[in-house]
């Protein structure tokens, strides 16, 4: 019988676990991952940056816990000799209209109360000689990090504390009961006081599997990306990302540096036809069917068809791809391009087809269900994990810690 038991092995549910020692030391907790290791699906397919939080409403979880989670995230780095490089982030506007959106996403940097600048096209070539553009937003706290190597280090604290990781254990059903759940995996049976669902790309399915309908579907996109040839790595100096298109969800394709020295570009944005598909022919016949049967993605594929039509192009055509980055840096050619895995981002969708916009925590009896943490969870993990153990019900009648993280 454990005190806690986790239902997902990525960042979240790791750090969810690592809070939980904080807050109940002598707590007994366990992980349930149904992957072989930890860490295999969104948080070991993340890019590896450290968000500023300069893209989300002002007051939203994800404003908050990017900006709180940066700085938190950067300490245990450190404290645990965890390589990773705050190199900073531009974000170029290279066109006339585009220079009003970026003022005002300058305007809502600064309602996050981040320290960024504002520069003009000299300032940029000094520091991204290859960069072409009108102006841009210097945001020097953004970094990289390997955060497939910060999710085994949170595994390990979970394991020194006395906590339990089981692997290869899928649940299958999670019963409610006046004071134990029940999870009933494929390696038999589990007890706990309260069960939290960290499953990210299968958090509504868990959800269900609990009893709870959820007014969300969890639609996997697909993120491509190449990767630029070694010799071509110098026309990235920092990170570098285009002005978002207000009216389309995602961030649209940009240079990452990685913390390996690699460089990436990219991604698109295209609805996978599997939850766990990286590839482009990776299919499964319940996912599809449960996607394409949701009212909310025809709705949202309505508003947004041009884009989404922009995205699918660019998913099979290596020329478009390269178009759109050079964008941002002209000199870049096709033969500069080298394919890259792909990533799978957890979006939580609406019938109405709008996307749930902030990191979506919804309390059950002795369950919670983490249903919604897509980008910035990764560099947000250790604020959500405190945030999670900050709502489990006072009647769990644990003695709490008085140290924090």
């Amino acid at each position: 019988m454990y005190d806690f038991a986790i239902v997902g092995g990525g960042i979240v549910g790791l750090s969810t676990g690592m809070a939980i020692y904080n807050r109940f030391p002598n707590a007994k907790v366990v992980v349930i991952e149904k992957e072989s290791s930890l860490a295999q699906h969104q948080t070991g397919h993340n890019s590896g940056v450290i968000h500023s939080g300069i893209y989300y409403k002002p007051g939203s979880f994800k404003a908050r816990f990017a900006k709180q989670g940066s700085q938190s995230m950067r300490e245990f780095a450190e404290k645990h000799d965890i390589p990773h490089d705050i190199c900073g982030k531009v974000i170029v506007a290279t066109k006339q209209e585009e220079l009003p959106l970026l003022d005002h996403l300058y305007e809502r940097g600064l309602e996050n109360g981040l320290a960024i600048t504002k520069i003009g096209k000299e300032e940029l070539n000094e520091i991204e000689p290859h960069v072409a553009g009108l102006a841009a937003i210097r945001v020097p706290m953004a970094g990289i990090i390997d955060y497939k190597q910060v999710s085994e280090k949170f595994g390990e604290i979970i394991q020194e504390n006395g906590g339990d990781i089981l692997l290869g254990t899928k649940v299958e059903k999670i019963n409610e009961g006046t004071d134990t759940v029940v999870i009933e995996t494929s390696n038999g049976t589990v007890k706990a006081g309260l069960v939290i669902n960290c499953a990210g790309l299968h958090s509504d399915r868990v959800a269900a599997a609990a009893g709870y309908k959820t007014d969300m579907k969890i639609l996997p996109f697909r993120g491509e990306y190449y990767k630029l040839k070694p010799e071509k790595r110098h026309l990235v100096k920092h990170l570098i990302y285009p002005v978002p298109n207000p009216k389309f969800p995602f961030l649209g394709v940009h240079f990452t540096r990685m913390i390996s020295g690699e460089v990436d570009a990219g991604p698109n944005a295209v609805l996978a036809f599997k939850r766990e598909g990286y590839r482009k022919l990776d299919f499964s016949a319940r996912d599809l069917a449960e996607s394409l049967s949701f009212k909310g993605l025809w709705k949202m594929a309505g508003k947004f068809a041009k884009e989404g039509m922009d995205e699918y192009v660019r998913s099979f055509s290596k020329a478009q791809f390269t178009k759109s980055l050079q964008q941002l840096i002209p000199e870049i050619q096709e033969d500069d391009l080298i394919p890259a895995p792909a990533g799978v981002r957890a979006q939580a969708l609406k019938d109405d087809g709008s996307m749930v916009d902030d990191f979506n925590i919804i309390m059950g009896d002795r369950t919670i269900h983490v249903c919604n943490a897509p980008s910035p969870a990764a560099t947000a993990s250790i604020e959500i994990g405190k945030e999670v153990v900050r709502r489990i019900p006072e009647q769990m009648h644990l003695k709490e810690a008085a140290v924090t993280l």
